[in-house]
């Protein structure tokens, strides 16, 4: 390839947030100068390719994106990974399958086949869904945008269905992760009678705007509250996924992992603690482990994490009994 082109695919990898357009643009480079026997840099571009991808995951950044759609969308530079999630084992394979899809899109196609690209997950709050979403977005190493429903929601006739228009004009010309939580807030049941026909008119235009997605579009809603859907919308999905609470046996690998992480025995057996700790989400208990985390840090070089761990449990059963 001309090396213009090469600059052409960095510059547009960079502005698109196309991983892998970038990462195939920068070995093409590579390769183009070892071809010249200008070796070092060639290795050098190498070294900062394989730095960046070993490099600890950031805190998640989040940024008001405004590509032309009037800042209907939140991009999030996808960090989480479906390995450091503790999922039932059908979603796992579930997801897993998913991203094989959208990874060999050719080869379905040379067959006439689509990858799937709908995603519908329900489940109580604080078990993983929006994680989960932004885990697909980083196996496809492309971005994950965001509904704003504070700015797609209008207040008079036909705000909302022309401003959904435009969101999906916008991401249809992008390989992206396009994630709606709350899926309800749009998705509503056109059989309520408390609704108004505005609100039905917007639930019939967003279905038709999903259904029209190219495939590279992956489409993934998250529900609290399934049972508010409308009927249409559950089949328009082709991967329905529940992410209930965790389990005991998920609450103890989530607790072997801690110890891992923190690289201190806690003091306490992690199956214990799983029975000891009556978190009912997977937030909880994340919540749990940064305050352990954070105690921890704060009482070195003298830090006994078991009684951390015990202080923690006692404010916890407080907190339970006050949200009761």
């Amino acid at each position: 390839m001309p090396r213009a082109d090469l600059v052409v695919s960095l510059v547009r990898a960079g502005s698109q947030g196309d991983q892998s357009l970038f990462r195939s643009t920068v070995e093409a480079i590579a390769a183009e100068e070892r071809a010249k026997n200008h070796n070092q840099l060639a290795d050098r571009l190498e070294a900062n390719m394989r730095a960046a991808n070993a490099r600890p995951k950031a805190a998640e950044v989040v940024r008001s994106y405004d590509g032309g759609h009037g800042g209907l969308l939140y991009e999030i530079d996808p960090r989480r990974t479906l390995e450091s999630m503790l999922l039932p084992e059908d979603v796992l394979k579930a997801c897993s399958e998913l991203v094989e899809e959208q990874q060999r899109r050719d080869l379905l196609r040379s067959y006439g086949l689509e990858p799937r690209h709908r995603v519908l997950m329900s489940g109580p709050p604080g078990n993983g869904k929006t994680t989960l979403a932004e885990a697909i977005a980083q196996e496809l190493m492309v971005p994950l945008f965001v509904v704003r429903y504070e700015a797609v929601i209008g207040s008079f006739l036909g705000e909302t269905s022309g401003r959904l228009k435009r969101l999906f004009d916008f991401v249809r010309t992008h390989q992206c992760v396009l994630f709606f939580d709350e899926f309800d807030t749009l998705g509503k049941e056109r059989g309520d009678t408390h609704e108004t026909g505005e609100i039905k008119r917007v639930v019939s235009s967003l279905l038709l705007q999903i259904d029209a997605l190219p495939s590279h579009v992956v489409v993934v809603t998250a529900t609290n509250h399934a049972e508010l859907l409308d009927r249409a919308v559950w089949r328009r999905f082709q991967l329905r996924m529940s992410l209930p609470g965790p389990t005991n046996e998920q609450r103890t690998a989530w607790f072997d992992r801690f110890e891992a992480r923190i690289g201190a025995p806690l003091g306490i057996l992690p199956k214990t603690l799983a029975t000891r700790l009556k978190a009912s989400s997977f937030s909880d208990l994340e919540q749990f482990c940064e305050d352990v985390h954070r105690r921890y840090v704060l009482s070195l070089p003298n830090s006994d994490l078991r009684k951390v761990i015990s202080d923690r449990l006692e404010q916890w059963k407080s907190r339970v009994s006050s949200d009761a």
